[in-house]
């Protein structure tokens, strides 16, 4: 014979549950119902531009960065060692690029901002990254380049 075991709360669901999806429905409405109407993006305002630099990023025989003003020509710094921020910054939109089957002579466009951020655009791919979000000392690293000048 089988045993019947009754359900743990009952056969009538509780109220509290009849809540919650109410709840939980309403909150998937109002999302669903503002990305329709929004056209699926969040706005945000690009503020103006203080500065921009066009810029290439090439790797040295000796494992350093070379920053390259692509107006001139020139190498306007040079990064050795470590350098962790910007090495993990130029791989990832690297990988983009790879991914897409573009190469890597298109530039990088640098552009600070009148409010303090700086991005990094790549002009390949389309991608950019807000470097403040990242805290002060990483942004520094590509903000320091808006005042380099080329070597000789």
């Amino acid at each position: 014979m089988s045993e019947q075991y009754s359900a743990p709360l009952g056969t009538a669901t509780p109220w509290q549950i009849w809540v919650i999806g109410a709840v939980l429905a309403t909150t998937l409405a109002a999302v669903a119902w503002e990305t329709h109407s929004n056209g699926g993006v969040i706005a945000s305002e690009t503020p103006a531009i203080a500065w921009q630099q066009t810029l290439r990023f090439e790797d040295r025989p000796s494992g350093a960065v070379a920053v390259l003003d692509v107006t001139s020509g020139r190498e306007i710094a040079l990064f050795q060692g470590e350098q962790g921020f910007l090495r993990g910054t130029l791989r990832a939109m690297s990988r983009e690029r790879q991914s897409r089957g573009l190469g890597s002579e298109a530039p990088f466009l640098l552009t600070g901002h009148v409010d303090g951020r700086v991005t990094l655009r790549d002009t390949a791919t389309g991608e950019r990254l807000n470097l403040e979000s990242f805290g002060p000392t990483n942004s520094a690293v590509y903000s320091q380049l808006r005042l380099a000048q080329p070597t000789p």
